[in-house]
């Protein structure tokens, strides 16, 4: 008798160990990966004349200009400056206040920055390595400055690439804002890794790591110090996760070639991701281990990178459980050849 042939069953749940949620990995309704790069993209058209960023009078608002001791500082090559419309202000209270015995509010308290690259046609993705730890540099100069202000508990790091990852100035430009409150995703993860290294006596992002380097079937960059993985439970088609591959809490203490080492990993993703995806929207964000004066030996710090490869509906925003339509492993492999 022959032997039936066993279906390859269309959708599998994955469990995050770090957020412990668990994800959709929906096969059966997805795409080959090279669609993605033949899908049509939308661009927001801001010629340099309009730019904001591209402007002569822009070092008169800078906070920081790079390269350092420049004697003509309209020849920088990236610049942080006061985001124009913030969303948290410095200010000398919290004035908290309780309404009705329920609800609670208190002042929006933090800086709130811009890291912007000269460049207003080039995406970090084209950038040169030297220019991509430049942006680095940056993080970190302002990351140390503003963690000794007050009311800073947590500094937000992030990148939004189109208007469907929600940049409203196509000229490419990261953020830095801090606030008095800790972002609730890096809340579940602190506590689960905190959870973790109590029962294991290990990090739970240096176990997953080790695993990562001997499968290799969701590595798609590597060198000396970081890795790039398309995690296990991946929230997105296509995301990818850089991680130092010795234990490192705090992005703030990162050394020069740790910093040369970041740039060269995280610049072959993000041109993996240009050139196999057609130059997708995407997002990325940096987790650390906040800036409240308290210890954090058991976390791991880590950059995001977030293909915008699909919309969330009803079901994902309902349930809060992703959908992604590809199999990290085979988003792996294509992101490898690119």
């Amino acid at each position: 008798m022959a032997k039936r042939k066993q279906l390859k069953f269309p959708s599998e749940l994955r469990f995050d160990l770090v957020s412990k949620d668990w994800v959709i990995i929906a096969t059966g309704r997805g795409k080959r990966p090279e669609t993605f790069k033949r899908e049509k993209r939308k661009r927001l058209m801001i010629t340099k004349k309009e730019c904001p960023f591209c402007q002569k009078d822009i070092i008169k608002k800078a906070v920081l200009i790079y390269p350092k001791n420049l004697k003509n500082p309209s020849n920088w090559s990236t610049i942080i400056i006061p985001n124009k419309y913030p969303a948290f202000l410095p200010y000398s209270s919290l004035d908290k206040k309780i309404e009705g015995n329920i609800y609670q509010r208190m002042n929006a308290i933090g800086w709130h920055e811009l890291v912007v690259t000269k460049n207003h046609d080039k995406s970090l993705a084209l950038l040169e390595e030297e220019k991509v730890k430049e942006v680095f540099n940056a993080y970190q100069e302002r990351y140390l400055e503003l963690k000794r202000k007050s009311y800073v508990n947590y500094i937000a790091v992030f990148h939004n690439h189109g208007p469907a990852a929600g940049a409203s100035q196509p000229h490419p430009h990261s953020q830095i804002i801090t606030t008095p409150l800790i972002d609730v995703d890096l809340r579940k993860a602190l506590k689960n890794a905190k959870s973790y290294y109590q029962r294991h006596r290990e990090c739970i992002y240096c176990k997953m790591n080790e695993w990562e380097m001997k499968v290799r079937t969701r590595i798609i960059a590597e060198n000396s110090d970081f890795l790039a993985i398309c995690p296990f439970a991946s929230k997105a088609a296509f995301q990818i996760i850089i991680t130092p591959k010795k234990h490192l809490p705090y992005f703030e203490e990162i050394n020069e070639t740790q910093k040369k080492c970041l740039a060269e990993v995280f610049k072959k993703a993000l041109f993996k991701i240009y050139k196999g995806l057609n130059d997708p929207d995407y997002n990325f964000y940096l987790h650390t281990a906040p800036s409240d004066g308290k210890k954090y030996p058991y976390y791991h710090w880590h950059w995001t990178i977030l293909p915008k490869t699909a919309i969330w509906a009803g079901f994902e925003i309902g349930s809060r459980m992703e959908i992604s339509t590809i199999e990290p492993e085979k988003a792996a492999r294509y992101l490898r050849k690119q």
